[in-house]
């Protein structure tokens, strides 16, 4: 039997894709919301295409918030859109 490939679902576009093709954003234990590059430090986590365009629908429509279960500041959505553009 093949081996299950876990999906997850983009918070701009709302596609489901394989979730090594997707960019996890975490809420960690300690309240910091972060890029997770690994996709596997513990905290909730929400997940984007590569697309900037699905960052800023999810942001405009206060998705991340929602999916992380906290307000997103200002200052910390400019710190994600800079982490996003370094990977």
């Amino acid at each position: 039997m093949p081996k299950k490939i876990p999906q997850r679902m983009c918070l701009g576009c709302r596609q489901m894709k394989p979730k090594k093709e997707l960019i996890r954003i975490v809420r960690t234990v300690d309240g910091k919301i972060e890029v997770d590059p690994t996709g596997k430090k513990s905290g909730r986590g929400a997940y984007f295409c590569k697309d900037p365009k699905c960052l800023e629908i999810a942001l405009k429509e206060e998705r991340l918030s929602k999916a992380l279960d906290t307000s997103v500041s200002k200052e910390t959505i400019n710190r994600l859109k800079e982490d996003l553009n370094n990977i």
